[in-house]
């Protein structure tokens, strides 16, 4: 009975197919199998596919033409026709060597590093490795800030000299060619010029009265100079006699009360006053 050899009425057939290896005793090809022998048949394809292996194809043809990678509803990505849809996230840098275009919006968490970022025409924006930010592409395109601008920097406009701070020096001492100041700054510079205004501007005329052949009253106070000028002297006045001039180096002026006197030097002019003089002040009266 040992010699007794059973064969297959209808072998087996084992066929090579795109990307299988058939082997038998060094051979490879198709086979038969029909139980005349023991020989064993291998078969291999070009590479491990081990969960843990790296696989690679030249290339991939999809019969539903997308691919699904993922599981779940948040971590699925699915590869169709050119396009990606889900969540992608990148643990390591992103390399491309061709343009990087995105239809909708790009959200990036992290810090974004490039020599040069800019944004389309209608809404330009330039910045470059050096630190320099343009905004827009001409002087009719409006810039809007939303906040505090803070600058350690100058400003400039229309590219002359460079505007370093706004200054809240209410005496303006520094005389600065590149800084504006505030409101209250100015306010309170014009707010102390407004006696030095005031006082320039005090021109008043008041009649005499008769004192005695010499002296002439005003019912009149004469006006206080602002600081840093000269106190107010006959020189500040002018004097008429029946509307001829009196001058100046022939008379003196002196404040009692709410009176001033007018005292002429009689030999300098060589004529004295009567009661039936008109005697007319104009300067700074205080009003």
């Amino acid at each position: 009975m040992s010699d007794i050899l059973f064969k297959l009425t209808h072998p087996i057939e084992v066929k090579q197919g795109t990307g299988v290896t058939l082997s038998k005793n060094g051979q490879t090809g198709n086979f038969t199998l029909d139980g005349s022998d023991n020989s064993t048949i291998q078969i291999s394809i070009g590479q491990a596919v081990a969960t843990s292996s790296n696989v690679q194809f030249n290339n991939v043809t999809l019969s539903s033409n997308s691919l699904t990678v993922g599981t779940g509803s948040n971590d699925v990505l699915v590869f169709s026709d050119g396009n990606i849809s889900g969540d992608l996230h990148f643990e390591d840098r992103i390399l491309t060597t061709g343009n990087f275009t995105t239809i909708g919006n790009l959200v990036y968490s992290g810090v974004v590093t490039a020599s040069n970022f800019q944004t389309d025409l209608s809404n330009a924006t330039s910045s470059v490795t050096t630190g320099s930010t343009r905004f827009g592409e001409n002087l009719s395109q409006k810039q809007f800030f939303t906040g505090s601008f803070d600058t350690t920097g100058s400003i400039k406009l229309n590219r002359l000299t460079g505007i370093t701070e706004i200054s809240n020096d209410t005496s303006l001492t520094d005389a600065s060619q590149t800084a504006f100041v505030t409101e209250y700054a100015a306010y309170t510079y014009l707010s102390m010029l407004s006696p030095v205004r005031d006082y320039l501007r005090k021109s008043f005329t008041h009649t005499g009265s008769f004192i005695n052949s010499s002296t002439a009253r005003f019912t009149a106070v004469t006006a206080s100079a602002p600081t840093n000028f000269t106190s107010t002297t006959e020189n500040d006045f002018m004097f008429f006699i029946n509307g001829m001039l009196i001058e100046n180096d022939a008379l003196t002026i002196q404040q009692n009360s709410t009176n001033l006197d007018l005292t002429l030097d009689t030999n300098s002019l060589g004529y004295t006053i009567s009661s039936q003089d008109e005697i007319i002040g104009f300067g700074k009266f205080n009003s």
